[in-house]
């Protein structure tokens, strides 16, 4: 394909993933109201949400539904992005990235789903309670969005793990053993991981976020043993008497 031709490939994909993101969209608008009205439950704002200016509610009830549309159109936008540079990979290459396509997709929607679901709530739950004779609760929207998505977000990628240690391991680049043997160093990482997600900065929550991620990095020993076996090209070492 010529320069022309790939940049008219782009545009194709690009409408596509855009088109996708539109219709997700308007199923967006339906869910944003119970997610909502959920995290307004979740974060004990009782009164319902502080709100900084006068437009603030349908910006966030647009901002929210942004966010749904993003999340459901996810697997849409990685095929198309796939599709448009799955030429110019080799057959190996196409072999583990396809492989791990659906484990990238299911992660990602149980790190977001884990995130809004169990990581959230109980941070607010812990925040809520600190030192309330002190502290008058009242959370502000527009903060309480943006804590969900944070930690939605950062929990979604960070649940790539066993797909990252699958790919090390099938290329040949981190053998399953070597992985188990650096625990103790992962499990560090991974606590520095847990601390740039977790919005708050105290031990709970960042406990809340570094098990989880712990025992996927686990997980991702397994998998590596078990299905990925290593597909690194060796060049086998010269003769004895080579000049």
């Amino acid at each position: 394909m010529t320069v022309g031709e790939h940049l008219l490939e782009l545009r194709s994909r690009f409408v596509r993933a855009c088109l996708s993101v539109g219709v997700a969209f308007i199923i967006g608008l339906i869910l944003a109201v119970p997610m909502l009205d959920k995290m307004q439950r979740d974060s004990r704002a009782v009164a319902g949400f502080d709100i900084r200016s006068p437009v603030d509610p349908i910006t966030i009830y647009v901002r929210v539904a942004a966010y749904i549309a993003l999340g459901l159109a996810f697997p849409a936008i990685l095929y198309q992005l796939l599709a448009f540079v799955a030429p110019g990979l080799t057959r190996k290459e196409k072999r583990v990235v396809y492989s791990a396509i659906p484990f990238v997709a299911i992660l990602a929607i149980l790190g977001g789903a884990y995130g809004f679901f169990v990581a959230a709530p109980r941070a607010l739950y812990f925040l809520s309670h600190f030192m309330p004779h002190v502290f008058m609760w009242q959370p502000d929207a527009p903060e309480v969005i943006t804590f969900y998505l944070t930690l939605m977000l950062g929990l979604a990628l960070a649940f790539q793990i066993p797909v990252v240690m699958f790919i090390l391991a099938k290329i040949g680049i981190v053998s399953p053993q070597k992985m188990a043997q650096v625990r103790k160093y992962a499990f560090i990482i991974i606590l520095v991981i847990a601390a740039v997600i977790t919005p708050s900065t105290d031990p709970f929550n960042m406990m809340v976020v570094a098990v989880p991620l712990y025992t996927l990095y686990e997980f991702g020993i397994v998998t590596a043993r078990l299905f990925a076996k290593s597909t690194l090209i060796r060049i086998p070492p010269p003769p004895e008497h080579a000049v």
